[in-house]
């Protein structure tokens, strides 16, 4: 989560620089002209800022990628694991009624023998 965290205050921080950045400048007490040029310099560095700005995203995004494959496949593992222990436990169960059927079939046939005695 804190790498989601830092990619969004990066994201946020840049956004904020921009806007503070022009906003100052169309504020500012200079000469029209002045400000043209200030404005034209700026745009030519927004292509530049837009390229840092997607590379943080994409790195952002391959750690968030990552960070979930791994949650998956620890998941995956661990169901995995319940379910061969589920298989192992109903094969445990299936054997105890199995005996406990053919303990009952050996008693039931006992019990009319002894009753001949």
């Amino acid at each position: 989560m804190s790498n989601n965290n830092s990619g969004r205050f990066i994201g946020g921080l840049m956004l904020g620089a921009t806007i503070g950045a022009l906003t100052g400048l169309l504020v500012a007490p200079r000469t029209g002209r002045e400000t043209r040029q200030i404005l034209k310099k700026s745009a030519n560095a927004l292509p530049e800022l837009a390229e840092d700005l997607s590379t943080s995203v994409q790195i952002q995004a391959d750690r968030i990628s990552t960070t979930a494959l791994r949650n998956w496949d620890d998941t995956l593992d661990r169901l995995k694991e319940a379910i061969a222990a589920g298989i192992e436990a109903s094969v445990r169960d299936r054997q105890v009624i199995r005996n406990q059927e053919v303990e009952e079939e050996s008693d039931s046939e006992i019990l009319p023998q002894e009753a001949d005695t």
